[in-house]
């Protein structure tokens, strides 16, 4: 009988050991990896992940006056909103409506020559539609809305006409207003043609100055500063007040105490003002909001926190009315006051200590008011982390209900229709990033006077009209630039906020007689406004240096 053979048991041992060693050295060596992870992991910090998720309202457009400053794009960049309580929207007059304006006067063509037009009349229909087909042709960037009857110029073959307008790349319903005066002319068959055009606010016979008591607070009129050049009638800054006190019982209101935020820069503001307000909204509440803003010392000409801005010096309190259900802080406690006094059945409130209380949980409360309180140490006591993990998949942050002011939306406009809204811009940083070598090593050189001229006469073509939206303190800064360009800086346009404009008057009504500085956020949202309308657009960071924006090795 043969013995078996007993050496391929080795072999196969052998094998099965050095699986085995394989296996638990992958399983060792995994264990290792996720440990070197799990040390060294820090978890971002919740204010800069609240920036990567809007990614959008921050990108590029932003005319930046500090090193960590910028602005974020508001509902009237992003998308078309359709007004809920708006004034009634008007459709764009095209080439097409100009034709059936032109079919329906087909018989006004004078038989006796042009000898009888030796007078403009200005109020002809064929004197406007004149006078749209210039406009449409030569402002090619802007919608037109709406004509007043052109009204006689300053000679016989002038007219004064003033419309309603809206940059293209706004997508809000918002209106703006020029008034200019044409010189008429005649074409063939004797029919009106433009000639020429002055520039904006030229037409001066049809604008309509007026007077506008403008309400502050709970519909009382406010004194009336001495008239400027124009007001726009279509502001409406006034706060709304509930009827009575029933009114104010029936309803349902989130309140939000002060927390950490107050003080912040703009953009931390922001983020945490539309969590309340979604949230408000997810709750199906009235957000009671504080009006009264603290600005950040990075946009102050103290270098100070400055408190008591008004959120209308910025925003379009106007349009959040429209959009959502708000109560004004001041007007809410005073109502509530009222009401403790004067019943015995004090009005239900639920107090809320923690942001770990989530929406959620307060959906199917029924206390009148749920009060949000935040007093524990930064940064557990900012508005926006009520808005973070779970609660982040139920509120929806409302951007389109915030837009920006429409008192700085006219300065843009102005500064764009000087331009005939037909120029170009360039955004330079400089400022302290120009002055940090390390981080930026090429910033100050890129931006000299030299290479900007060097630079920007590769992409923009002589003579044109260029805004050079800047953080450079030194107005002669870009001199060599008006060599080929005809040069706009913000500072140009001192007239369209000092104390005889219709900004100046208007803010200072809302500031109870006293007047506001032109700050430096003001400043950075019309730089901004008037850099997105440019039809070239040169950015310090895409096209002017090869520095990261956030400094070295950042890109």
């Amino acid at each position: 009988m043969k013995e078996p053979n007993c050496s391929a048991d080795p072999i196969g041992q052998n094998i099965i050991k050095l699986i085995s060693n394989v296996c638990f050295s992958v399983f060792v060596f995994t264990v290792l990896i996720f440990t070197v992870i799990a040390i060294t992991y820090k978890p971002p910090d919740p204010w800069e992940s609240s920036r990567a998720l809007t990614r959008v309202f921050t990108e590029v457009e932003n005319a930046t006056f500090q090193t960590d400053t910028s602005v974020l794009k508001t509902g009237e960049d992003i998308a078309a909103v359709v007004p809920v309580a708006s004034p009634s929207v008007s459709l764009p007059i095209t080439e097409a409506v100009i034709e059936k304006s032109e079919e329906a006067m087909t018989n006004l063509t004078p038989k006796s020559g042009c000898d009888e037009l030796s007078v403009v009349n200005c109020s002809d229909p064929r004197v406007l539609i004149a006078i749209e087909k210039f406009n449409l042709k030569h402002f090619k960037s802007i919608l037109f809305l709406e004509y007043q009857t052109p009204v006689n110029g300053s000679r016989q073959d002038e007219c004064d006409v003033a419309w309603r307008f809206r940059n293209k790349k706004e997508k809000s319903w918002r209106k703006y207003r020029d008034f200019r005066r044409y010189r008429i002319g005649y074409g063939d068959n004797c029919n009106y043609k433009v000639v020429g055009a002055r520039g904006w606010h030229s037409g001066i016979n049809a604008r309509k100055p007026r007077i506008r008591f403008n309400a502050t607070r709970r519909g009382e009129h406010a004194k009336v500063a001495p008239a400027p050049q124009f007001h726009d009638e279509e502001i409406n800054d006034t706060i709304p007040v509930l009827s009575s006190d029933a009114a104010f019982r029936q309803g349902k209101y989130l309140y939000y105490s002060r927390g950490g935020d107050y003080c912040k820069g703009m953009n931390h503001y922001l983020w945490s003002f539309l969590c309340a307000l979604g949230e408000a909204q997810y709750l199906n509440r009235t957000f009671v909001m504080d009006l009264s803003i603290c600005l950040s010392a990075t946009y102050t000409a103290s270098n100070k926190d400055e408190e008591g801005k008004d959120f209308r010096f910025y925003f379009d309190f106007e349009h959040l009315k429209e959009v959502a259900s708000i109560v004004e802080e001041r007007e809410f406690l005073r109502d509530w006051r009222k009401w403790d006094k004067t019943h015995k059945k004090k009005i239900p409130v639920r107090k809320v200590a923690s942001h770990k209380v989530t929406p959620m949980q307060l959906k199917k409360d029924k206390s009148t008011i749920i009060w949000r309180q935040f007093d524990a140490p930064e940064p557990e006591n900012y508005w926006y982390r009520v808005c973070e993990a779970q609660a982040a998949k139920y509120i929806q942050r409302p951007w389109h209900a915030l837009w920006k002011s429409k008192r700085l939306m006219n300065i843009v406009s102005e500064i764009s229709g000087n331009m005939n809204w037909d120029f170009d811009a360039v955004h330079v940083v400089r400022g302290e990033k120009a002055q940090n070598k390390e981080r930026w090593p090429h910033l100050d050189a890129d931006t000299s006077p030299d290479a900007l001229v060097l630079k920007l006469q590769g992409m923009i073509k002589p003579w044109r009209d260029l805004y050079i939206a800047t953080n450079e303190p030194f107005y002669n800064y870009f001199d060599k630039l008006r060599s080929h360009y005809r040069v706009h800086l913000l500072d140009d346009y001192k007239n369209l906020w000092g104390n005889t404009s219709e900004w100046y008057n208007e803010t200072r009504l809302l500031n109870g007689g006293q007047p506001v500085e032109f700050d430096g956020y003001m400043r950075v949202e019309v730089d901004t406004e008037v850099l997105y309308r440019a039809k070239t657009r040169v950015e310090t960071f895409y096209n002017l240096t090869s520095d990261c924006k956030d400094g070295v090795n950042t890109c």
